[in-house]
Formats: C-alpha cells, sequence, structure tokens
C-alpha cells in the first residue's frame, strides 16, 4: 500500500543527474534537458518447466504519478554500477530479483539499445536465459527494501499481454517478447 506520496526537490542524487546540454546545431544555439544515468542490463527469463516467462512485477513511482497504481510487469533488469562484465551483472540481477541461478554461459546477449532517448539515452543490453526448476535456489524478490514480485507468464498468455494497455510495461519487455516469438516461428 502506498500512503504520504510526495514530491520533493532533489538535492543530491545517486543514481541519476540532471543536467542542462548547450550546443550549436546548424549554427543555431540550442539548450536541452537531460538526466545523465547508469546504463542497464535486462534479461529475458524463459522457463522450460513452466513453458512461462519469468518476469518482475514492482512499484515504479514515475508510473505512480501518472495511473495512481504504479505497478508495472517488467523483464528482470539492473543498473550498471560496478566493474563486472555485462553478463555477469545480468546473472546477478537473474538470481537477486528471480531466484535462478543461472550459469554464465548459458546467458545470451539479444542486443543493445538506448531507452529514454528524448531526455537520457541510457543504454540497455538485453540478454536471453532459459531455466529449469533445477536452477531455482530462492524466492526471488530482490535485495535490500526492493519489493519485487516473481510472476511466470504462460507463454501462451504473452501475445495478449503484449497488446493489453491496461497492463504497464516497457518497450524492452514488448521487444524481447517479439524477438523470441520471432526466434521460435523463424520468421
Amino acid at each position: 500500500m502506498i500512503e504520504d506520496f510526495r514530491i520533493e526537490a532533489l538535492k543530491e542524487s545517486r543514481f541519476v543527474r540532471p543536467a542542462l546540454v548547450k550546443y550549436r546545431q546548424n549554427g543555431v544555439e540550442k539548450s536541452w534537458e537531460i538526466i545523465r544515468a547508469h546504463d542497464s542490463v535486462a534479461v529475458l527469463i524463459y522457463d522450460g518447466d513452466r513453458d512461462a516467462f519469468i518476469l518482475v512485477r514492482q512499484f515504479r513511482p514515475a508510473v505512480y504519478l501518472h495511473d495512481g497504481e504504479g505497478m508495472t510487469l517488467e523483464l528482470c533488469a539492473g543498473i550498471v554500477d560496478k566493474k563486472a562484465s555485462l553478463a555477469q551483472i545480468a546473472k546477478e540481477e537473474i538470481y537477486e530479483e528471480c531466484g535462478y541461478d543461472v550459469p554464465l554461459e548459458s546467458i545470451e546477449k539479444i542486443t543493445s539499445f538506448y531507452t529514454s532517448v528524448g531526455f537520457a539515452g541510457s543504454k540497455q543490453t538485453l540478454y536471453y536465459a532459459e531455466v529449469d526448476g533445477t536452477m531455482k535456489v530462492h524466492e526471488g524478490g530482490g535485495i535490500d527494501l526492493e519489493e519485487i514480485e516473481v510472476v511466470a507468464l504462460p507463454l501462451e498468455k504473452a501475445r495478449d499481454v503484449m497488446y493489453d494497455e491496461k497492463i504497464v510495461k516497457t518497450p524492452g519487455l514488448l521487444f524481447a517478447f517479439m524477438w523470441f516469438f520471432d526466434r521460435r516461428t523463424g520468421r
């Protein structure tokens, strides 16, 4: 339950830094407000035993401002905030958020792309991992004060979720689903 929700001025920041960029384009002086933010990794997890995608549901305050609920359905993901390979960070996120211990060599890179290009331009690297029951070592849910719900979405329902506008989801999730279905059908 969300209580006492308020917006305050940000005096110091751990994860994002607002800035004003000034530049000249085609001889015209311009400026643009940006957010300098960490890059990230995201993982499409497929559980073959359950024929389901393993996703996460969590509260996002920025979404709450728009819909009054703030709950999103997302890929397992995390920011790149340490000296480790991107695949290693993806492995750690799978373990922390979803409770699976996936061998590093079983985590396949799909592609990288930029998100929030109008104000942040952060790079996200997307991975794919197949899991089964033998890899499940704990319930997941995140670390510290994270409150992450692990969701098993049956494959047969994934396409409906893609087009259900009542479900708040990320473009990365939609792209990952399309990649998976394209790869499966060979088109």
